[in-house]
């Protein structure tokens, strides 16, 4: 995912969007243990797009705190 497409969305579907790549990055890693994962790329790109969205969310509540 690109930071500039998640900046459009919602902060609540930021917020949905971040609890399911974390159940799907925790999935995944539990298939990686037990070698069903093909593609174990997945694993660190989850992890990106996890920190991705986390900064966007951080950025959104320091302007709501600056504005205020």
């Amino acid at each position: 995912m690109k930071a500039k497409d998640l900046r459009e969305r919602s902060t609540e579907d930021l917020v949905e969007l971040r609890a399911q790549l974390k159940k799907d990055a925790f999935g995944n890693r539990m298939k990686n243990y037990t070698s069903q994962l093909a593609d174990t790329s997945l694993l660190p790109k989850a992890r990106k797009d996890i920190a991705r969205i986390e900064l966007i969310l951080s950025e959104r509540v320091k302007s709501e705190g600056a504005e205020s």
